[in-house]
């Protein structure tokens, strides 16, 4: 992590929060106390933020200068609102690896994708490595980070967007969907999937089918596979 990726001392963290600054995460010095650590505290109120409470040498390690107990994670690029965009939509549920994250940046910016969505808890976030893997692509590609999959969802929904999920636990393949009219993509993470919440209230699943023995293919893969379905689709359309 680079230290212009970050915000550091308390009173520096405050006016950061106050400025309506971009915020992925701060972290605060578990014996951290007085009364900027208050007023600190007060300033989160009602406000989105992620906070962790860390060992000291945590804090040590990410930076020399005098941090104070609390450094705050400013994102290397300017997050989007979800309500601005429209209509071809991925949305990362759970994903947490940076490079799969990055490989799938990369596949939307190639494929006219309009917008990745991703929760602002429980997920990657954009760093150097993600902007790395994606060859510039997050530089780009506009990323909406939500307060929850579950409400992007809604709110899609609620736009007249139709929302797919894909699961090993679909019963149609992912081809037999016509993805006409404006179209969201969920994916999950490579272990849990999508969550099973979100795979109730979403309009369709679909699989991939596999003949293998591996269990499942890499999520940045299976992206891959859905959204150039979906191009696919919608070129066959343009050209008749």
């Amino acid at each position: 992590m680079k230290e212009n990726e970050m915000v550091f001392g308390i009173r520096a963290v405050i006016e950061a929060i106050q400025a309506d600054k971009e915020i992925d995460k701060i972290l605060v010095k578990r014996e951290l106390q007085g009364d900027l650590s208050r007023e600190l505290f007060e300033v989160l109120k009602g406000r989105d933020i992620p906070v962790q409470r860390v060992p000291a040498e945590r804090l040590d390690r990410l930076t020399r200068k005098n941090h104070q107990g609390v450094i705050a994670f400013i994102p290397a690029i300017t997050y989007e609102r979800l309500e601005n965009i429209i209509p071809f939509i991925v949305l990362l549920d759970g994903v947490t690896d940076v490079r799969n994250f990055g490989a799938i940046a990369r596949t939307c910016e190639c494929a006219g994708v309009d917008a990745i969505v991703i929760p602002s808890r429980g997920s990657v976030t954009v760093n150097a490595d993600a902007i790395k893997t994606s060859a510039g692509a997050l530089h780009v590609l506009p990323v909406c980070k939500e307060k929850s999959i579950t409400e992007a969802i809604r709110f899609l929904q609620a736009s007249g967007v139709k929302v797919y999920a894909a699961s090993e636990k679909a019963f149609e393949n992912y081809t037999a969907i016509k993805y006409d009219g404006p179209v969201a993509i969920v994916m999950g993470a490579e272990d849990t999937g999508v969550s099973m919440d979100n795979l109730r209230i979403c309009d369709s699943m679909v699989k991939i089918p596999q003949f293998g023995t591996i269990g499942s293919l890499n999520v940045s893969v299976a992206s891959s596979i859905l959204i150039y379905e979906v191009v696919r689709q919608r070129m066959n359309e343009q050209a008749q």
